[in-house]
């Protein structure tokens, strides 16, 4: 279920930021990085 957060955290993030396809899948990568790393949906 936290992965399931994650990704939507993230998803929803990198949709908001990004420009083109390239860019959502790389700030998506990045927040799902960012977010497991500091444990937030543990």
């Amino acid at each position: 279920m936290s992965k399931l957060l994650r990704g939507l955290a993230a998803g929803h993030g990198a949709k908001t930021m990004g420009v083109g396809y390239f860019n959502i899948v790389l700030i998506f990568l990045v927040l799902w990085w960012l977010l497991g790393h500091f444990a937030i949906f543990r």
